[in-house]
């Protein structure tokens, strides 16, 4: 019996949306403790499927998008889980409550969510020396980890990279890769630094305090960029020697959504599938640098899609909600 779709995701979806997200983090943070426990409850068995990608080795392909453990709450549980990887934030500079709630909204016949949180989150300071807890107690995951960075809403588009060089360095050496988070729809001005000239300015500021030992630092980008202007950004990763792209962040597009239920916020979940897969697309033939697909992807079917399209690893978070890790084992079926 699937426990979570049958069980559990029905007392989770009685809760209010960000309630229930914070019930499951706080179960898993408990159950952290406790790998094997975890394990068991599950039923999880993910086969292993490791690739190298960026230098980084992972025993699976499928990971967890950032979003959903944002401070570092529960990190060994998504190795537990059976994912592959597991990125922590968006965390911020500095501490921020995000946006006023309700911020999240479930959509079950389009297998949809929309939030609009704001980069909710401690601050960079808490969670790194959260995750340097996790290290010193023996407790990091035998998984890669990575660490999403995005501008404290309260910092200018004229500071950002002052304000990304912050985090930057709080988290380096602590995770595996490092992401730019420039696509989230839900801070104001953010979508404008995947310009060429503003994200440079960025990539350059972390590179030139880091010197020549550069950590793997990756890009996420929206699934709404004109495609000429994923063409540039494409090229600007491979000028600047970046580790790779993530396609893609949520989506401001809610045709799927009947207009008496819409929010404002980002769409994740099924209906982007479309949208990041032809992101997705018009990376790859702009560019060989490994791209990390996430948005739609729901099944064997939509994961097989993307790595037929180029995609070098998977990510996944709305579909998780909804499916539980149940969704794990059928993704493996598109990684062998």
């Amino acid at each position: 019996m699937d426990v979570y779709t049958r069980l559990l995701r029905p007392i989770f979806f009685a809760l209010d949306p960000e309630e229930a997200h914070d019930a499951v983090l706080a179960m898993l943070d408990a159950g952290s403790h406790w790998p094997g426990l975890i394990r068991l409850t599950s039923g999880t068995s993910v086969p292993p499927s490791p690739r190298t990608v960026a230098g980084i080795t992972f025993p699976n392909p499928v990971g967890l998008a950032a979003g959903m453990d944002k401070n570092a709450m529960a990190l060994p549980a998504w190795e537990a889980l059976g994912f592959g990887f597991a990125e922590i934030g968006t965390v911020t500079a500095l501490p921020q409550p995000g946006n006023p709630k309700p911020r999240l909204f479930r959509y079950p016949v389009q297998k949809a969510l929309i939030n609009r949180f704001g980069f909710n989150n401690e601050g960079c300071e808490v969670v790194a020396s959260r995750l340097e807890g996790l290290h010193a107690a023996g407790r990091w995951p035998g998984i890669p980890v990575g660490i999403n960075i995005g501008k404290s809403k309260v910092t200018t588009a004229e500071d950002a990279h002052n304000d990304y060089l912050l985090s930057y360095k709080r988290f380096y050496g602590l995770g595996d890769y490092v992401v730019i988070n420039v696509s989230s729809p839900n801070t104001p001005g953010l979508r404008d630094l995947q310009s060429t000239e503003a994200l440079g300015k960025i990539i350059r500021t972390l590179r030139d305090w880091e010197g020549s030992s550069k950590r793997p630092l990756f890009v996420k980008v929206a699934p709404d960029l004109a495609e000429e202007d994923l063409v540039a950004v494409a090229e600007l990763a491979c000028v600047e020697k970046l580790a790779g792209i993530i396609a893609t962040n949520t989506t401001l597009d809610h045709s799927s959504i009947p207009a008496g239920q819409d929010q404002s916020g980002g769409l994740s979940g099924a209906p982007v599938r479309a949208r990041s897969l032809a992101a997705l697309r018009t990376i790859r033939s702009h560019t060989n640098l490994p791209v990390i697909a996430c948005g739609g992807i729901v099944d064997a079917e939509s994961a097989k899609e993307r790595f037929e399209s180029g995609a070098d690893l998977l990510q996944i978070y709305t579909s998780f909600i909804y499916q539980g890790p149940g969704l794990l084992r059928d993704l493996s079926k598109a990684t062998s």
